[in-house]
């Protein structure tokens, strides 16, 4: 079992949710998505603030079973790549 805790900024905590979901979890409780041998765990944190800049901020702890980290870690990766320009 590991537990990898991540902060992400500039993804809504809704879609965030909305992509655990499409990858085969569902809510278990408030804030807290499971699927087969994951479970994780939102919290909204305080807006990130740069000058006139707010960016919303998410916590994630991640819990996984050792035989799902990598598809698990790639498939999340591919949902939440952003391209910059």
């Amino acid at each position: 079992m590991q537990t990898i805790v991540h902060e992400m900024r500039g993804i809504p905590f809704f879609l965030l949710k909305e992509y655990l979901e499409e990858m085969g979890g569902r809510e278990v409780e408030e804030d807290v998505i499971q699927g087969e041998g994951w479970t994780v765990r939102l919290e909204k944190m305080e807006p990130f603030r740069l000058f006139s800049l707010s960016v919303g901020q998410t916590r994630l702890t991640v819990e996984m079973e050792d035989h799902v980290v990598e598809d698990f870690t790639e498939r999340f990766r591919k949902k939440t790549l952003r391209a910059g320009g």
